[in-house]
């Protein structure tokens, strides 16, 4: 039993609607549908889940014209493609005038009579669903085993049944009796005329095992010759070197831990000498500024060109020159279809798998394009190419654009009003980079005047409170108490190794609100995302304290790895969770930026499976090197040749 069925424009006029069981209207359901995937560009699939209620939608890009079905998810109702189509196909038939004659406006004061004709589409889709052919079970001629002789089933002593099938499909004009008895090496010549000639039938068992011996000992006697054939050894110099790298003398004496005793004291370490230059980088930039990633194109204003212009490129590349080449690649005032954009979304398809985006992604965005495209109508001098183009170009920014903006500053300032921490959790999978973004974002908030405090949750890692305790330290160096008056701009809450996560996250929020620290930045050890038991930690330190903002650190170099982690990471934080509301990713920090060039598609990857906005991009090695994302900058990249 369906729940709803509803048709509206895409300006938000509903047209007509049934509803078939008592209860809520459709609104809530059709608006996450609306904000979700229509306005998201995740069309690609046209179902979409909202709490018990399973929605299947259709496009009609002639009209500007929307039809959606709702029904229970639990049910398995076959009929309900093929409902949609024929409403689809008698509603816009019906009523294809007043929709071209009347327009947007005119249709404020039109009613549609379709209560009759959509009860009646319903039947006839019930009833066919109803009615299907029962399954026939194949005779003994249609199967496989019919097909095969009594001769090919005689095995005889010594053979293998898989030298067999390999001879037989290798060698499938030679008769069965030579498949039987072909050896499968190299047969001399005059074997194989005696296969040629069926004469290798008539030998007995005894003469086809002795010369299958003797071809056995002769390939033996050859590989053994070849194995026994004098190499000269090259001689291995003994004990080992170390490795000398350049600009690598200067601090390794500082550098050199062997005969310390300190065990890692913030008090005993030693003090190398620090240049704030190399740890800024850029002298020009402003304090305390984020600013937006930037990508420059030398081919990118060539392109635009080249489509703003499609009339002069077809006349270039056509074949006959003049108007007709002009005129080849136009569409020419007529409805889109599917055969148009299809060789069109196949490149555009492998251009976004070569550019990083993961293939299921790359697919499920061209198909959306295409749903947004097909049937509509084209101007007289557009081409299909750039028309599918540009659409894929929009649908790409949609998805960098986040649902929720994410403001870190602002939310700092609001927790201060409160008299709170503002508590911020990094995780990941291992080695993506969490504790290097983590100290350059504690950089960040203290050029804007907020302290820090980093707690050193990673206690599996070997090295990893030794890692915070010197970015705490160089930080501090940059911006010393005497600069603040007298206030330590960041300091690191540590209980060393093997301790609780959870517990150690707890403390620290709490010495943060004594202590008058405005962020909390949790560090977490890195995880896969199939470690069940680690996974149920992370799961318990977030539901145990209650972050702010919980962010996701991944690296700008996955793939199809990418879809994987975060899909999991969501899955297991909502598994592991105690709460009936688990808690999930709320942002991404991309990292390692600056080493893909143009193969950005992991933002896209990331974006689109989670709908949770990139936060911060790391671009570099320098606590500088922190970037707000840019969608226009990345697409630009993106659709580079």
């Amino acid at each position: 039993m369906l729940d709803f069925f509803t048709i509206f424009s895409k300006g938000g006029l509903v047209l007509w609607c049934f509803q078939g069981v008592r209860g809520p209207a459709a609104t809530a359901p059709v608006n996450a549908l609306i904000r979700s995937v229509l306005l998201q560009e995740r069309g690609g699939n046209n179902s979409f889940t909202h709490e018990a209620l399973t929605l299947k939608y259709k496009l009609d890009n002639q009209f500007e014209l929307v039809f959606v079905v709702g029904f229970q998810k639990i049910l398995t109702l076959t009929y309900v493609d093929k409902l949609i189509d024929d409403v689809h196909k008698e509603f816009r038939d019906k009523y294809r005038n007043e929709f071209q004659q009347k327009g947007a406006l005119g249709l404020l004061n039109g009613t549609f009579d379709f209560k009759d004709d959509f009860m009646r589409l319903l039947r006839d889709a019930e009833e066919s669903s109803k009615v299907r052919a029962p399954t026939v079970m194949k005779t003994f001629e249609q199967s496989l085993k019919s097909q095969k002789t009594v001769k090919c089933m005689i095995e005889t002593r010594g053979e293998k049944p898989k030298e067999k099938v390999k001879n037989k499909k290798n060698k499938g004009s030679k008769k069965d009796g030579t498949e039987a008895v072909a050896a499968p090496t190299k047969a001399s010549a005059g074997d194989k005329q005696l296969s040629a000639a069926g004469e290798k039938e008539e030998l007995t068992k005894d003469e086809i095992l002795q010369k299958n011996r003797e071809e056995f000992f002769r390939r033996h006697m050859k590989a053994g010759e070849k194995s026994r054939s004098p190499k000269p050894d090259a001689q291995k110099e003994k004990g080992k070197k170390p490795r000398v790298w350049d600009l690598g003398n200067s601090n390794a004496k500082v550098l050199d831990y062997s005969n310390s005793a300190t065990n890692g004291s913030t008090e005993a370490c030693p003090v190398e000498e620090f240049d704030p230059d190399m740890a800024l980088g850029d002298k020009n930039r402003e304090p305390g500024r984020l600013y937006d990633l930037e990508y420059e194109s030398d081919d990118e204003a060539e392109e635009e060109k080249v489509v703003q212009n499609p009339s002069k490129s077809s006349v270039k590349k056509g074949g006959l020159g003049g108007m007709f080449g002009m005129l080849k690649g136009l569409v020419g005032s007529k409805s889109l279809t599917r055969g148009d954009m299809d060789p069109v979304l196949e490149k555009m398809k492998d251009h976004l798998i070569a550019k990083n985006v993961a293939a299921e992604i790359a697919v499920q965005l061209c198909e959306s394009v295409a749903k947004k495209l097909e049937g509509k109508v084209m101007g007289t001098f557009t081409t299909v190419t750039s028309t599918v183009k540009q659409a894929l170009q929009e649908a790409l920014v949609q998805i960098l654009q986040p649902q929720r903006r994410v403001d870190v500053l602002r939310d700092v300032m609001d927790a201060q009003r409160h008299r709170r921490p503002y508590v911020i959790t990094f995780c990941g999978v291992n080695g993506v980079g969490k504790s290097t973004n983590l100290a350059k974002i504690s950089f960040w908030l203290i050029e804007n005047g907020f302290s820090v405090l980093i707690a050193a949750c990673d206690t599996f890692r070997a090295g990893a409170v030794e890692q915070l305790r010197t970015h705490t330290r160089r930080l501090n160096a940059l911006h010393p108490p005497e600069s603040h008056g007298g206030r330590t701009m960041v300091q690191l809450y540590e209980k060393g190794y093997g301790k609780d996560a959870a517990g150690i996250a707890m403390e620290a929020i709490s010495y943060a609100r004594n202590q008058g620290f405005d962020v909390v930045l949790v560090d977490t050890a890195g995880r896969m995302q199939d470690n069940a038991p680690l996974m149920t930690a992370l799961a318990k330190l977030i539901a145990v304290n209650a972050p702010d903002l919980v962010l996701f650190v991944g690296e700008a170099l996955v793939g199809n790895e990418a879809v994987d982690q975060l899909v999991k990471f969501n899955k297991a934080l909502a598994d592991h969770s105690m709460a009936q509301a688990p808690r999930l990713i709320d942002g991404i920090v991309l990292t390692k930026f600056d080493t893909i060039d143009d193969k950005v598609g992991a933002a896209i990857s990331m974006t689109y499976i989670t709908s949770k906005p990139i936060v911060f991009v790391g671009t570099g090695q320098t606590y500088c090197d922190l970037r707000s994302l840019n969608a226009k900058a990345v697409v630009a990249a993106l659709m580079k040749a």
